[in-house]
């Protein structure tokens, strides 16, 4: 049998014993199980079927158990899944282990991989995991880079790059200014505040200096490899980039004042350095106080909670809140 109609029939089973709370015979699932009733075969081969489908589902982890059928008449043995070991605990990231899975939808380009990768992540953005959206990464296949989002290329060649020890030439353009080009002792890349940042020696400006990866447009590998020694490794690498972004956050940051309903917003609410019991238009709720330096990530959060967040102030998110709903409405 084709191993496609397989694998349909036992995830056909799979939905039958999942959705039942009562044990349910082997001839209850040929009657009405897709993959078996269309099978006009032998009582034996349909056991063998049977069979084989529920040690597949046991290997793969899938508790199949057995117990007495219930109704009228003699008993008999009957399946169902244990839903207490079938179904996943609540799932709970790190903020690193969080950046991991955004970083593996970033880097997993295949058409195939990709869709799984976005599913994943759309699954866990929806159960209220902090993964973080494209923009805010900055790292994106090279097809969509002109949202201004980076290509998964230059965070592969400056990860090479560190691990060889060899200088890179770059490309880097901050927003309203001109592309300038640099060159790099790449000692490190690392992720602070939700972004990528590599961390090196610049021999231009004969300096340490850090960059976000998503505002380095092309790297191109220069010179002999092992040319350099690190300064800065491991935690030293990453307290330096810490250092270097948290001074830049410091003198941009902007505070919002957000209004989310009770119980509602999780996204919202992980971003808040504080939160004040309060009612908008006497609907319970509370005040957030959120720190940000990128109105267009704030946006799109307070857009994603819908009705259950407003902006109190400062007036220009609420202009782009604004902005963003009169755009969806035309659309």
């Amino acid at each position: 049998m084709p191993k496609r109609e397989k694998v349909e029939r036992q995830l056909n089973l799979v939905i039958c014993l999942l959705s039942t709370r009562q044990f349910v015979s082997a001839e209850y699932i040929r009657a009405n199980v897709g993959g078996y009733y269309e099978n006009d075969s032998s009582d034996d081969a349909f056991y063998r079927m049977f069979e084989r489908d529920k040690a597949d589902l046991r290997e793969l982890g899938i508790p199949v158990i057995t117990g007495p059928t219930s109704g009228f008449g003699e008993t008999e043995d009957g399946y169902r899944i244990d839903r207490e070991r079938y179904e996943l605990p609540d799932i709970h990231l790190e903020p690193d282990e969080a950046a991991a899975v955004a970083l593996a939808t970033a880097l997993w380009d295949s058409s195939e991989v990709a869709e799984i990768a976005q599913s994943a992540a759309l699954k866990l953005r929806a159960a209220g995991i902090d993964v973080a959206a494209d923009q805010e990464w900055g790292i994106g296949p090279a097809a969509v880079a002109g949202r201004g989002t980076g290509d998964e290329r230059v965070l592969r060649a400056l990860l090479e790059a560190s691990e060889k020890r060899q200088a890179v030439e770059l490309v880097y353009q901050r927003p309203g200014a001109k592309a300038v080009k640099r060159v790099l002792e790449p000692w490190g890349v690392v992720t602070r505040r939700g972004r990528w940042y590599v961390l090196g020696h610049d021999r231009d400006r004969d300096e340490r200096r850090t960059f976000r990866l998503s505002r380095i447009t092309e790297v191109t590998p220069t010179g002999p490899v092992a040319a350099f020694t690190p300064a800065v490794t491991g935690d030293g690498l990453r307290d330096a980039v810490a250092e270097s972004v948290d001074a830049a956050f410091r003198e941009t940051v902007t505070t919002a004042r957000v209004w989310v309903a009770a119980d509602r917003a999780d996204g919202l609410r992980r971003f808040a350095v504080s939160a004040v019991p309060a009612q908008l238009d006497g609907v319970d709720g509370d005040d957030l106080v959120i720190e940000y330096d990128s109105s267009t990530a704030l946006t799109r959060a307070v857009l994603a909670a819908g009705p259950d967040a407003v902006v109190r102030e400062p007036q220009s998110l609420r202009d782009s809140v604004v902005a963003a709903l009169d755009a969806m409405a035309v659309a």
